[in-house]
């Protein structure tokens, strides 16, 4: 299975439903795709290196690039504004590379309204209980953290049907197959009970 010319897919999920494990492993496994590296004002933490984690830039020089509409989506997030610019997908387009777009649905939704062409995915987590497993297992958030990523968690499903394709991942090879499934064939056969169960079971608490 190939990707014949280049594409962005969107792929969003709540924290913890386990987004960044199945990127690194599609990013692995195909050398075609590329994920995307966006613009922030936020100072770069040890070892970060500019272009590679992120494109670090000035208050200014963002809020320039906002005026002159020079992203496809932007927000701002623990005072500090992350963005995805329109030249660097069109560089990497041009390089032959399909982008993977790790962002929220705040930032799905603004690409959405601007007709820019992708395919979205949305990540939903086996159940409430699982994600909330999950989120203490890392042991790397404080108990208020963990309850406020589950409010989020719960505000982001309600849009999961904005999204082109939802996917559940519960067995990582499983979702791994559904996602290539969508990405290089364009069709999902997830069980359409199953995620409205896990979608009333979400918003149910």
């Amino acid at each position: 299975m190939q990707n014949n010319h280049p594409e962005l897919f969107i792929i969003s999920a709540p924290s913890g439903a386990g987004k960044s494990t199945l990127i690194r492993k599609l990013l692995s496994s195909n050398n075609n795709f590329e994920l995307s590296v966006s613009a922030t004002t936020r100072p770069p933490r040890d070892g970060e290196i500019n272009g590679v984690d992120y494109q670090f830039i000035s208050e200014n020089e963002f809020k320039s690039l906002i005026n002159k509409n020079a992203f496809i989506e932007y927000a701002k997030v623990h005072n500090h504004k992350y963005g995805t610019l329109k030249s660097y997908i069109d560089r990497k387009f041009i390089e032959g590379k399909s982008i993977i777009l790790d962002i929220d649905v705040q930032g799905f939704m603004q690409i959405k309204e601007s007709n820019i062409s992708n395919t979205s995915i949305f990540v939903l987590p086996p159940s409430f209980k699982v994600l909330k497993q999950r989120l203490e297992d890392r042991r790397s958030d404080t108990r208020e953290a963990i309850d406020k990523r589950m409010t989020n968690a719960r505000k982001e499903i309600q849009f999961c049907d904005e999204y082109d394709f939802i996917i559940v991942n519960d067995e990582i090879d499983i979702t791994m197959k559904a996602l290539k499934e969508i990405i290089f064939e364009k069709r999902n056969d997830s069980d359409k009970n199953l995620i409205e169960k896990i979608l009333i079971d979400m918003l149910s608490y």
